[in-house]
């Protein structure tokens, strides 16, 4: 159902979202991680995309990349205003720092 919202609206942030997760849910993170990519081109301030793409690219053995999305989704929620994302994801870049 996703996908065909997406052939109908290509840019609809939510359905991108979606089937990112759902990719990622079954451990597609190649798949995942491609719908993320397209989702934040076209949506940059789209903050839970950057926690979720952190979360996944983790999942996949990829932390240095993880840090870099987790950094970059800590100004976006900033500068929209998002605290409470902005305070998820500052304290996930800490525990990733701190372990090396």
């Amino acid at each position: 159902m996703l996908q065909e919202i997406l052939q109908a609206n290509p840019k609809d942030a939510f359905a991108r979202y979606g089937l990112a997760m759902a990719y990622a849910g079954k451990d597609e993170f190649g798949a995942s991680l491609a719908e993320f990519a397209s989702l934040l081109r076209d949506h940059p301030d789209y903050v839970p995309g950057y926690f979720m793409a952190a979360q996944t690219l983790l999942r996949d053995g990829r932390p240095a990349e993880a840090k870099r999305h987790l950094e970059l989704g800590v100004e976006k929620a900033a500068k929209t205003g998002q605290n409470h994302a902005q305070a998820e994801m500052q304290a996930m870049l800490d525990e990733l720092e701190l372990s090396g």
